[in-house]
């Protein structure tokens, strides 16, 4: 029993400290990363230039500015920092969420904590200070991950020629988004793929709502990835057939590696050695998969775009995202692959997790499943009407459901970022180059930021409603803000609305458990539980 439970306290002091963010130790070995990977273990964006120390002139201000150290938080020992806070289970880092209520309560709006000694992270619970630190930074907002992705196609000049998206900053980073993004930013652009989102997810919704699943997680995680497929890449995987379904399916060979990717980079990406820690080995199995489907994919089409007959014989089809990059001329085939590999890495789950929650919070509020339910069924009064443009346009309650899931379950906990000049926070100084996250999930569950805050209610979103939210605009940020917002923002909305326009209009959602849905923190967040419902046909 002792040496188990020996056993249990180191695997847990590693996984702990997998997940901790190390960035001296990482400024350290960031020759073996690429050029300008000055990332936080966060999510997105930000831009423009506001509010610094430098904006009040006053020194009477500056006087009154409160000392680095002396902003509140955990008390860290001596060479261990408070990881040991971690270890014995007073935080968890796969509950983020709670730990940062228990922040909040205990030391106020701003916390600093040194999880590794001398290595403060900063996190910040008023709206007013997140506005500071996204209006300060500069053209090239900075974050800090996905390290891990870097390490892996470091070793692979052959196939990659940057880390990526995902895991770059700097102007190399804003070369490929700016080319990447074309396809994404454009409303037109994103409204060309609706007709066949529409018959994908009219397809989902009359063949997989009607038999009961253990985990419907799965299922909205195939949908996921046959949408990414279709839109990306011009396939479809036809990922709900038997064949596709089966574990060696490469559907089902795709979703397990895109998940253990994911759950991996966090861990992997704080290691004082990257490529020799613990699950790298995992990881790199999973990035391996999931680039040989993307070269395959890519190199097929580059093969059909290399074909006059093929080009011409398609001039009226709406292009794949890869057939759009590839005939970039500010792209190479091997930018091509890499993005390829980002779609697959992070298509696939943020979407599905995002749906099952949605549903959640429908099965659990019948009024405002009612209320959808007359809002679908005016825009589609037949199972076989598409849905379109217009019909988005026109579906106000829809879309104040959906962000109110983003308000009640956003992506991820918040934004993490460098600051990249000296800010003032809650009246103290933060200086530059300090590592910060925003804590915007624990912000949209506080009433001095919304009343009834734990009670889901669409209506704070609709223009003209007597509790319509005056929201500070800076609390609800699910895909972040700025250049480094996600890239996909406008085509996972239209997924997500139209799966919520056809389920709402033809299906009683209920909910099958008896415990509430919570969230677990992994790169991003996830059902803390099978995802079970009942869709009962009207």
């Amino acid at each position: 029993m002792q040496d188990h439970t020996y056993l249990t306290l180191l695997l847990n002091f590693n996984q702990v400290v997998a997940n901790m963010t190390l960035s001296t130790l990482w400024r350290s070995n960031s020759s073996k990363l690429w050029k300008g990977s000055v990332r936080l273990w966060c999510s997105s964006s930000s831009s423009k230039n506001a509010s610094s120390l430098s904006d009040d002139g006053s020194k009477e201000f500056l006087k009154e500015v409160k000392p680095f150290h002396k902003i509140p938080g955990p008390f860290a020992l001596p060479f261990i920092g408070t990881i040991y806070l971690y270890l014995f289970g007073i935080y968890n880092f796969t509950r983020l969420h709670k730990d940062g209520f228990k922040k909040y309560k205990k030391y106020g709006p701003i916390v600093r904590e040194e999880i590794i000694p001398g290595n403060s992270i900063v996190w910040i619970f008023d709206p007013n200070d997140m506005e500071r630190v996204f209006l300060s930074e500069n053209k090239l907002p900075q974050r800090r991950s996905h390290l891990a992705v870097g390490v892996f196609r470091g070793e692979r000049p052959d196939v990659y020629n940057t880390g990526g998206l995902l895991n770059m900053n700097g102007e190399e980073w804003w070369r490929l988004r700016r080319e990447f993004q074309k396809g994404f930013s454009a409303p037109q652009a994103v409204r060309a793929y609706l007709p066949a989102t529409s018959s994908m997810i009219d397809e989902f919704v009359a063949t997989r709502l009607s038999f009961a699943c253990p985990d419907f997680l799965s299922e909205l995680a195939r949908l996921s990835l046959q949408l990414t497929c279709l839109v990306a890449f011009d396939e479809k995987f036809d990922c709900f057939s038997a064949q596709e379904m089966k574990p060696d399916g490469r559907s089902s060979r795709l979703m397990e590696a895109a998940l253990t990717a994911n759950s991996w980079v966090l861990r992997l990406d704080n290691q004082m050695n990257i490529k020799n820690s613990y699950g790298y080995k995992t990881f790199e199995s999973s990035m391996l998969y999931m680039e040989s489907v993307a070269v395959e994919l890519v190199k097929k089409k580059a093969d059909l775009l290399a074909s006059k007959s093929t080009l011409e014989s398609n001039e009226d089809a709406v292009p794949s995202l890869l057939e759009l990059y590839l005939s970039s001329p500010n792209l190479d085939y091997k930018d091509v692959v890499g993005m390829a590999v980002d779609l697959l890495l992070a298509g696939i789950d943020t979407t599905a997790y995002t749906a099952s929650f949605a549903l959640y919070h429908l099965a659990r509020n019948e009024r405002v499943q009612n209320l959808l339910r007359l809002e679908a069924k005016k825009l589609l009064p037949s199972p076989d009407v598409s849905v379109n443009a217009d019909i988005l346009a026109n579906a106000p309650y829809a879309r104040a459901v959906l962000k109110e899931v983003f308000r009640m379950n956003p992506i991820s906990v918040g934004v993490g970022r460098v600051a990249t000049e000296d800010l003032v926070l809650s009246g103290y100084k933060v200086p530059k180059g300090t590592n910060m996250v925003t804590q915007n999930q624990i912000a949209c569950r506080l009433k001095e930021n919304f009343p009834r805050p734990n009670e889901f209610i669409p209506e704070r979103w609709v223009k003209g409603s007597p509790i319509e939210a005056k929201a500070h605009p800076y609390v609800v940020l699910p895909f972040g803000h700025g250049p480094r917002s996600c890239i996909a923002r406008r085509l996972a909305e239209q997924h997500l609305l139209t799966l919520l326009l056809k389920v709402a209009s033809r299906y009683q959602i209920i909910w099958d458990s008896e415990k509430p849905l919570d969230c677990v923190t992994l790169l991003i967040n996830k059902p803390d539980q099978p995802v079970k419902f009942t869709f009962s046909r009207l």
